[in-house]
């Protein structure tokens, strides 16, 4: 239901309403002329042609950008992660009767949600960004009574995720788009499972800086999301191209005058495993619930400008009401490098990106047991949310 409808689905029906918007949706997505495969001008950096149009719409669908093997790494370690999950919300072991992973740990791993159900919209959670509340199609009655929803804390979770999180060409993007000294946000594997996934009600990510004097289409940062399976239309990112530029969006009222949660001009980012989503964090976007039975794996992260995170109080999660001090920034941003050393010791041939703020200090942050301990351990504590 949104914030002025009232209505329950079942799953048939949400998938018959969602069939016209998916289609239309997709032909719009594909006339913007902001997806394909990443690519590089004569000196080496991204071509601008990738920026102009992430710019433009403010989102971009980069193709075939993570090789099939390490894919194949990453959804086995996931895999894992979900095998490990308690066996059911609450619990302390898992399916097997093993202890559930991630006991030592300060924040817990797993989320769960409702099959189906929106847990945000129409809350004050997340600092209240979610004011319209999604459709929630009725489960079947042999469904579970909740479901994974997210899973934090990838680059301590699985060596694979670290990894990821060093990739060379994506920190090329992040020094692209927010400068060399960029600093991280955090990350964050979002969970759809076939037909009882939750839905992400409509927001925009970015709460600090919105009355800023400062204030540009850039200052609260982007998001990458890695697809380790077929993302589509039904259990996928939805963008309103544009509107990272528009300044905050009245969403309740959006969804009103629209008379339905399905907004017109919204285009879906439907990709393939492999290929990975830039996500202007201001951008207006939303999940719908998952009555596909296409199971959808998202590994997310993200950064922003050092300027935009220095001297902010924190806003989400575990930061909330933490002022980023150099400090503050330092330590979290430790973790790049580490994950960068982690990607060189395993991809040896691959050239390894140059953080700028760790040029000279590589040494002290290798890969190795001290800094699994002292860095990476918990490193989700000191995320940087804006």
């Amino acid at each position: 239901m949104s914030a002025t409808l009232e209505t329950t689905l079942t799953v048939d029906e949400h998938r018959s309403a969602m069939d016209a918007y998916i289609s239309e949706g997709k032909e719009r997505a594909l006339a913007l002329g902001n997806r394909g495969p990443l690519h590089f001008d004569s000196d080496g950096n991204i071509h601008p042609d990738i920026m102009e149009a992430y710019w433009r719409c403010g989102f971009y669908v980069l193709e075939n950008v993570i090789g099939n093997s390490e894919i194949e790494l990453l959804k086995r370690d996931t895999q894992n992660l979900i095998d490990r999950a308690p066996a059911y919300k609450g619990a302390t072991v898992d399916k097997k009767g093993r202890p559930a992973f991630g006991e030592e740990f300060e924040r817990d791993t797993y989320t769960w949600v409702v099959p189906l159900s929106d847990p945000v919209g129409g809350t004050d959670k997340n600092g209240g960004r979610h004011p319209s509340k999604m459709e929630e199609p009725v489960a079947t009655e042999d469904a579970p009574k909740h479901v994974l929803y997210m899973m934090y804390g990838m680059c301590q979770a699985m060596d694979s995720g670290l990894r990821l999180y060093g990739h060379p060409d994506l920190l090329q993007i992040a020094e692209t788009i927010n400068g060399p000294d960029f600093t991280p946000f955090n990350d964050a594997i979002f969970i759809k499972p076939a037909g009882l996934g939750g839905s992400v009600a409509w927001h925009q990510d970015g709460l600090t800086h919105w009355d800023s004097p400062d204030w540009d289409e850039g200052i609260h940062g982007f998001n990458f999301q890695v697809q380790l399976y077929p993302s589509t239309p039904s259990n996928g990112l939805w963008v309103m191209p544009g509107t990272h530029k528009q300044g905050k969006a009245d969403i309740k009222s959006l969804v009103k005058s629209n008379g339905s949660e399905r907004l017109a001009g919204a285009v879906p980012l439907f990709c393939n495993p492999g290929d990975v989503t830039i996500t202007n964090r201001q951008a207006l976007h939303c999940s719908f619930a998952n009555t596909s039975d296409d199971l959808r794996v998202s590994l997310t992260f993200g950064f922003h400008r050092r300027r935009s995170v220095l001297g902010s109080t924190g806003k989400l999660g575990m930061s909330s009401g933490v002022i980023y001090d150099e400090d503050r920034v330092f330590e979290r941003s430790r973790v790049i490098q580490v994950a960068i050393d982690a990607r060189k010791q395993f991809y040896p041939e691959e050239k390894s990106f140059l953080y700028q703020p760790f040029m000279g200090k590589e040494d002290d942050y290798r890969w190795n047991q001290i800094s699994r301990d002292e860095v990476i351990k918990d490193y989700n504590l000191k995320d940087l949310g804006i």
